[in-house]
């Protein structure tokens, strides 16, 4: 339940910090001063008792997190790919969080794959292993299958997983609350959107079946994708609670010393992990929204392997345009440019001045560009943009929320594998590819023929539309003013409108 009772659980989190010892952690690595620092001893000292001891033998940060549950766990998995934001020691305790956490026990997982798949363990599997990787929702173990003797991953998902998700869930929607009512100027973050588009990612994440279908239509999209591979999935042997897929043979890549001593290109690996995202994102509308290194491997040949499909990331055409022009903008250093898009799609208030926009996107452009990666720091363009978009007025747009949540991320994986990595440079020629395809000439007609064939399906509807809409406005014309009696006509007018369109699409279609 979504009530005060969650204050208790935001104060353990404080308490939890500060008992686990990460509360100092955390405030080293972003320089805190004195005056947060204070506060934040206040709220967390006195109630250390209440906080949660975790694992003494794990580094502060990631006992912290680990101990409050999995919905923090996802956000230290975020984190932990961002040294230039959290500091290189904090995001090295972090990085366990993404498939180094203490297992369930094998009992366990034996009794939910029993009961899902409806038969012992050792009729479908000859060879079945101790986990090999645990993460914050599920584990995975490596098997061998009675059929055809093929090695297998299967994913089985903690037990009581969504219980302590919804619980997590339900503070962090009382702190959102809390927020908008204590600080009115952060209204316009819509913090209640983001934690329910939180909340419907993770959800759907709890669901293997889901995860199933999404690798289904990933691999679909993907499959021409030159140094890229997806393990394939095996529907006979998934469930909701279990999920079985081809076994992904390479090297993490997170592990740097073993791409170096296997002869890869630790920066053309990079590149591409980028790249591909990018096309992924821009070109079909779905990537994987949770692309950190524990979800990614080496083959031998160099591709990258991606796995782990529970977050998923979906965007519109319109919006991938948008997005992509924003970016292209941004690449050429035509900040009126990019101004203009934010306008034109309604990002920034009508009322703002496009021209002061465009000149505030500026100073947070110019100094990426000549740099390298090492040069940047993350941390002040993203506390710069913040400010830009206070000062403008701009919302959260939650339906970007995940899109700009993996851009971070990924980046964050690249610079792990090469720090001189540069993320506009290795875009440009993905984004240019993209701009040439869906904004132009060609673009248009395949905009219109899209148009003409939607008004040829609904084409039947439209005078009965029409009529109905006489029909209101003849039983409402005593009861409004001239200006409305004009909008209804309007109305009626575009239903004529779009009438004569459709047949017109019928005969061209």
């Amino acid at each position: 339940m979504r009530g005060p009772h969650n204050i208790f659980r935001l104060i353990r989190t404080g308490a939890t910090l500060e008992r686990t010892g990460a509360m100092n952690v955390i405030l080293d690595a972003y320089n805190a001063p004195w005056g947060v620092r204070l506060a934040a001893k206040i709220l967390g000292w006195p109630f250390q008792w209440l906080g949660y001891k975790g694992d003494p033998n794990m580094p502060p940060a990631t006992r912290a997190l680990t101990a409050l549950g999995p919905a923090y766990i996802k956000f230290g998995q975020i984190l932990s790919t961002r040294p230039d934001v959290v500091g290189d020691e904090l995001a090295v305790q972090m990085r366990v969080l993404q498939d180094k956490l203490p297992p369930f026990p094998m009992e366990k997982a034996r009794e939910m794959i029993e009961a899902e798949l409806e038969q012992p363990l050792e009729a479908v599997f000859s060879i079945f292993s101790e986990p090999v990787a645990a993460a914050s929702i599920a584990q995975v173990h490596r098997a061998t299958l009675v059929s055809d003797g093929a090695d297998v991953a299967v994913k089985v998902l903690r037990p009581g997983i969504e219980k302590a998700f919804r619980r997590d869930i339900d503070a962090f929607y009382f702190a959102a609350r809390m927020i908008e009512i204590l600080a009115p100027g952060a209204r316009r973050l819509r913090p209640l959107d983001v934690i329910a588009h939180f909340e419907g990612v993770v959800m759907g994440e709890l669901d293997l079946r889901l995860e199933s279908s999404a690798a289904g239509e990933f691999a679909a999209n993907t499959k021409s994708d030159a140094g890229f591979q997806l393990p394939k999935i095996n529907w006979n042997l998934s469930r909701k609670n279990v999920m079985t897929m081809d076994w992904a043979e390479g090297i993490s890549a997170g592990d740097n010393a073993a791409l170096d001593a296997a002869g890869h290109d630790r920066k053309q690996i990079g590149e591409r992990i980028l790249q591909l995202f990018l096309s992924h994102a821009l070109r079909d509308g779905f990537f994987h929204a949770d692309l950190h290194q524990g979800n990614i491997k080496v083959a031998a040949n160099g591709d990258v392997i991606a796995y782990d499909f529970g977050i998923m990331g979906r965007i519109d055409e319109y919006t991938r345009r948008v997005y992509a022009e924003i970016l292209f903008g941004f690449i050429r250093r035509d900040y009126k440019r990019v101004a203009e898009v934010h306008f034109e799609a309604g990002y920034v208030p009508a009322d703002k001045d496009v021209d002061e926009f465009a000149r505030a996107l500026r100073a947070v452009g110019e100094p990426i560009f000549g740099m390298d990666a090492t040069q940047i720091s993350m941390g002040r363009v993203l506390t710069y943009l913040f400010d830009v978009t206070e000062q403008f007025g701009m919302e959260t747009r939650t339906e970007l929320i995940l899109l700009q949540r993996t851009m971070v991320v990924v980046e964050g994986v690249a610079r792990s594998l090469h720090p001189q990595i540069n993320i506009w440079e290795v875009a440009h020629p993905i984004v240019e590819d993209y701009i040439k395809q869906s904004i132009g000439p060609k673009a248009l007609i395949k905009d219109l023929l899209k148009t003409a064939r939607v008004l040829s399906r609904f084409g039947p509807k439209l005078p009965q539309l029409a009529e109905a809409a006489l029909i209101r406005t003849y039983n409402t014309s005593q009861q409004g003013s001239a200006t409305q009696g004009f909008k209804k006509r309007s109305v009626f007018l575009a239903l004529i409108g779009g009438a004569a369109l459709g047949w017109l699409a019928a005969q061209l279609i």
